[in-house]
């Protein structure tokens, strides 16, 4: 074993020993590093195999501790765009962005049995602008999840309500660059509260799940919202010819190319009691609480590289939607009431290149006609894969028609180019 150089001189001799302890503690290290150094040369390793973590790698990095007490996955997804806008009213032109950009880190404490889940966004996009005296939008996930056998989960925190299939996909398992018109308006997202999931999936015969929430109904990262409202969420999903492979109804398209048809029939309904947004857990806040009602129905089939989705989508109030400043009546803040269609086809090729078809009609509610537009979306879009959805390149090209109140009519186009990339 040979040491290094600068401690063999004299004069660094000559200085230790002017301090015994400092003396002690070199030849302890030394003892030490003649053990490690004689075990490395004996057994070809360099530290106690029991001492180490154990590492995994499948969707994303896993680390899990020595005596199997955590575990933690660590993941990060980035959507980088460019699109060219063409606006009827002028607002036309290139707009290049990093959409999403988030790191999600999940796994087990003390037992499997007992799960966590953390998500957080850091693009413009997702965090919003700084507004004075509103919390940052950072924190989408942060749950926790008692999973007692296969069958049963119930969590506690801020995560997903159970509502319509596109929102509960990520936006990273998306076949077209977003969602459409309809999720963006009348979606229930995120929420924070409880939720039991009952799951009964098999591959080859009938299966069904129920799902069920209550949460606050004010959406994510809420503090200064304090009322007597809540949220009830209730959903059930059926599996008429046994579930889907690889848990297909988390991610769109026929990238499994399934054996055998598959189908997906979900229906799920909302009331939002005393809800203080315009959107229920998302958008600007009402003058005056409102209670909605949401309901959310979807169908999605798969098989041989070919899949259809279809959902609809609408929100009710109990009372008049529109709602007006009690300090300026000139201003009016509304209930995003009405309803909506989405018709969804795309065929996946074997080089994993898939072209995809979407068209939807959105009908606002008679409260708010004279307040905003009906609207008709047409997209098409070119995905390839390289890695399934955590790798892809997708282009689009959209469509919108606004029909106003008085019978106007405004057309709107966009070409987009995606890169999708993850672990």
């Amino acid at each position: 074993m040979r040491l290094p150089k600068k401690i063999t001189t004299p004069l660094f001799w000559n200085q230790l020993f002017k301090y015994p302890f400092f003396l002690l503690i070199l030849l302890l290290s030394l003892e030490s590093y003649a053990q490690v150094f004689e075990r490395k040369s004996k057994d070809n390793n360099d530290l106690k195999l029991s001492t180490l973590p154990y590492y995994s790698f499948g969707k994303g990095i896993g680390i899990t501790s020595p005596d199997s007490l955590y575990q933690l996955n660590i993941r990060f997804r980035m959507q980088s765009r460019l699109s060219y806008l063409e606006n009827e009213d002028g607002s036309s032109g290139y707009d290049a962005q990093i959409r999403r950009l988030r790191l999600r880190f999940d796994g087990y404490i003390g037992s499997p049995k007992i799960l966590y889940a953390i998500q957080l966004s850091f693009a413009p996009g997702d965090v919003g602008e700084i507004v004075e005296g509103e919390n940052l939008n950072i924190i989408r996930d942060a749950v926790v999840m008692y999973r007692p056998n296969k069958n049963w989960n119930f969590s506690f925190g801020q995560t997903k309500l159970p509502g319509n299939r596109q929102r509960v996909n990520s936006s990273g398992a998306l076949q077209l660059t977003d969602r459409t018109i309809n999720n963006a308006k009348f979606t229930i997202d995120r929420d924070f509260g409880f939720q039991i999931h009952n799951i009964n999936e098999y591959e080859d015969r009938f299966s069904y799940n129920f799902k069920g929430a209550i949460s606050t109904g004010e959406g994510r990262n809420v503090t200064n919202k304090v009322d007597k409202g809540i949220a009830l969420t209730g959903k059930v999903e059926l599996f008429p010819f046994g579930s889907f492979s690889r848990d297909g109804t988390t991610f769109e398209g026929d990238l499994m190319r399934e054996k055998k048809p598959k189908l997906l029939l979900s229906g799920a309904f909302q009331q939002n009691n005393n809800g203080q947004r315009t959107q229920g857990q998302l958008g600007s806040d009402l003058y005056e609480k409102r209670t909605m009602q949401s309901v959310l129905l979807d169908m999605m089939f798969k098989y041989n590289g070919w899949a259809a989705m279809s959902s609809y989508m609408s929100r009710t109030s109990s009372k008049n939607a529109i709602t007006i400043n009690p300090l300026d009546a000139s201003q009016k803040k509304y209930v995003f009431v009405g309803h909506g269609f989405d018709y969804q086809l795309s065929y996946c090729f074997p080089s994993n290149y898939e072209v995809i078809g979407r068209y939807s009609t959105q009908n606002v509610g008679k409260d708010i006609t004279s307040l905003t537009p009906n609207t008709k979306e047409l997209s098409f879009g070119v995905t390839k894969y390289f890695w399934q959805h955590t790798f892809k390149l997708q282009s689009e090209i959209n469509y919108d028609t606004l029909t106003f109140f008085d019978g106007s009519t405004k057309n709107n186009w966009y070409l987009r180019f995606q890169v999708e990339i993850g672990i």
